[in-house]
């Protein structure tokens, strides 16, 4: 079976280090956290970096920085994984769902200002499959109205515009660590932000709401305990190195997959100009005259595993039922995209063949 995904570490690459963690005890808390923080932040150009247990936690402790409140409004990108609205739902925050571009599937300016309201107190601009197209535009709207920019840069580690980093054109920026990942640490996620003003609420929240006083802890407000821990800030720091030669070599395999599918009819994802795209999924429209669902059950059938690209957010049950607000474009791409495996020594030539094979 081709799988859709294989990480970029390898036993080899972290066990000098996983012994020395054995042998010293220190499981959490350690060096090895506070060296890929501080790598994280060198390798973005960032003031600040926290880790988290996931995106999703990240993006929960995002909205409490701002001190959003119930009732509280936020515009949100409607192509995504359900993670992005779940958090504004589990604080009672009311997710405003933007339509996206059908061809970088990013949100769309025009909808951020068509749905500006007084309860307006943040967007979330999602980097669709790690695509950053379009997020300067996003920023200078935000700016404009004078609306906190939340970027769930999920999926978008070393990706960049204008030769800034995704992650960096907002008052705060999430990522994750999931195994689809480029960068992989099992689970887990960070905070990214450049705002000094920030940087107690992080250090206090994230520590269970303790500070370090007089040699012992004061629990100075109600906390969290979204650690990363020893092992995984390994696996992080060793992929981090070789993020941008990884980048390189799935643009390379992107090429490769546009060169076969495109005569067929299958259209990738867009990229803006400006933009390094760190092709964190290979996503391609499929033909209108083919069964997306089809061509997934015929190449797992052939040995090639693959997906949908994500979700229309306003078209999950939950959200349906609740605000009946489907976003089109949206909807068309979560029933029209097709992911494919993307990774070194991946069988494009095969899988695409396969394709071809469905197609006649």
């Amino acid at each position: 079976m081709i799988k859709l995904i294989q990480p970029y570490i390898h036993f080899d690459e972290v066990k000098e280090d996983f012994k020395e963690i054995f042998d010293s005890g220190w499981l959490t808390k350690g060096k090895y956290i506070q060296q890929f923080m501080q790598n994280l932040q060198d390798y973005m150009n960032i003031q600040y970096a926290y880790a988290t247990t996931s995106a999703t936690t990240a993006l929960s402790i995002c909205l409490k920085a701002l001190n959003l409140q119930s009732q509280d409004e936020v515009i949100v990108s409607d192509f995504s994984f359900p993670a992005t609205s779940n958090v504004l739902e589990d604080l009672g925050i009311k997710p405003i769902f933007a339509d996206v571009c059908l061809s970088t599937f990013n949100m769309l300016p025009e909808e951020i200002e068509k749905k500006i309201s007084e309860k307006t107190k943040a967007v979330i601009f999602v980097h669709a499959l790690g695509n950053p197209s379009g997020v300067s535009k996003i920023q200078e709207i935000c700016r404009h109205y004078k609306i906190p920019l939340i970027e769930d840069a999920a999926c978008a580690i070393g990706s960049s515009e204008c030769g800034k980093k995704a992650g960096t054109f907002g008052e705060l920026g999430c990522f994750s660590f999931h195994p689809r990942k480029l960068l992989t640490t099992g689970e887990g996620g960070a905070v990214v932000f450049n705002e000094e003003s920030f940087k107690e609420f992080f250090e206090i929240k994230l520590n269970h709401g303790a500070v370090f006083h007089q040699d012992k802890f004061d629990f100075v407000d109600f906390g969290y305990n979204y650690r990363l821990p020893e092992l995984q800030a390994v696996m992080g720091i060793k992929q981090l190195k070789k993020l941008d030669n990884i980048i390189q070599e799935r643009n390379q395999i992107r090429k490769a997959y546009i060169q076969y599918l495109n005569p067929l009819g299958f259209q990738a994802q867009e990229i803006n100009k400006e933009v390094v795209f760190n092709v964190q999924s290979m996503v391609f429209v499929v033909p209108k005259n083919i069964c997306r669902d089809d061509l997934i059950t015929y190449l797992y059938q052939n040995g090639i595993e693959s997906t949908l690209g994500t979700y229309c957010l306003s078209g999950t049950t939950f959200c349906k039922n609740k605000y009946n607000a489907i976003q089109k474009n949206a909807k068309f791409l979560e029933d029209s995209t097709l992911t494919l495996p993307c990774y070194k020594g991946v069988d494009v030539e095969y899988i695409s063949q396969t394709i071809q094979k469905f197609l006649t």
